[in-house]
């Protein structure tokens, strides 16, 4: 079934757009098989955020890049969301698109916490998952508060980000999407610069009710996951927060990270945690495409070797 419009199709850059519950969302889908690997955006990305990846892929499978309603090319509606809504919504899109379940998921940031809430919602139509530093309800206790002694330089960082924010973040674009050709380059660019509140918007989303709603979710369901860390520090953070904090945070968070994340992959028998040394957080599937991508095709491997021993198993 496939119910695609194209009231706007010369504003993006690529995709079709779809009616999903009086919503018109953008979504690009290119090559063929099975599972379909989905990408959940983070915090005030975009599904073309992830060009790089998405082509690759969808080489060998199906590959669906979309936005959310709220963000990108897609309708707009009121931020933040909860994560019953979003994964409904996804649920009905890729429905509507004609990609039918099991599917691969990869969330990045925020939508990692979307990608778990989908499958312990629907864990048939999930055949694994690969999350890029996904937010955890174990982080709250555990996130680095800003020392006093900070205060003044991190007051000069907002101050510079505020003067030239379009000039420093542009700078930051450029090399994150320098490898995009430059039709879609320079339009992705230039909604990213306009609509940087769009962040701030999803991340308040990172709140109690949010990682409550996962927490009572209850467990993954036996899918392959990995899950990434990256322990760089992020450049797009650097714009607004004060070098030395993150200096003197960086690492001891990131041994909160790997802890949590390895309690996450280990929640489920086919669960792994890797580490990325030269990542940064916004930047993961941009400063390691390979390893992304090697991930995505080992989660590939397991889920369909798994499926096959499970239908054999049936049959004897």
């Amino acid at each position: 079934m496939r119910d695609y419009i194209n009231k706007h199709q010369g504003d993006a850059p690529i995709g079709r757009f779809y009616n999903v519950e009086e919503r018109h969302l953008l979504l690009d889908r290119a090559g063929t098989g099975s599972p379909a690997v989905v990408f959940l955006p983070a915090a005030g990305m975009v599904g073309l955020d992830y060009l790089n990846i998405h082509n690759q892929i969808s080489q060998h499978t199906t590959s669906v890049i979309y936005d959310r309603a709220g963000t990108g090319w897609s309708d707009q509606v009121k931020l933040p969301r909860s994560a019953l809504e979003v994964t409904d919504e996804l649920r009905s899109f890729l429905y509507t698109a004609g990609v039918p379940a099991p599917y691969l998921f990869v969330g990045h940031s925020l939508g990692g916490i979307y990608a778990r809430r989908y499958a312990q919602r629907f864990p048939d139509e999930v055949a694994g998952m690969l999350l890029l530093e996904p937010p955890h309800e174990d982080f709250l206790p555990h996130t680095p508060k800003l020392k006093k002694r900070y205060l003044p330089q991190q007051s000069f960082a907002i101050v510079r980000t505020l003067l030239t924010y379009k000039r420093s973040f542009r700078g930051l674009f450029d090399q994150m999407f320098a490898e995009w050709p430059e039709s879609i380059r320079e339009p992705l660019i230039d909604y990213h610069l306009r609509t940087l509140s769009k962040t701030i918007s999803e991340k308040k989303n990172l709140n109690s009710e949010l990682y409550s709603e996962v927490r009572k979710g209850g467990d993954l369901p036996d899918i392959p996951l990995i899950v990434y860390t990256a322990m760089g520090i992020d450049p797009f953070t650097t714009q607004i927060t004060s070098k030395s904090f993150l200096r003197e945070t960086n690492d001891p968070f990131n041994n909160v990270k790997n802890t949590i994340y390895t309690k996450l992959a280990n929640s489920v028998p086919r669960g792994e945690h890797r580490i990325l040394e030269n990542a940064g957080h916004a930047t993961i599937h941009t400063d390691c495409p390979d390893e992304v991508i090697e991930a995505i095709w080992d989660l590939f491997d397991l889920s369909t070797t798994h499926g096959k021993t499970n239908n054999r198993n049936k049959e004897m």
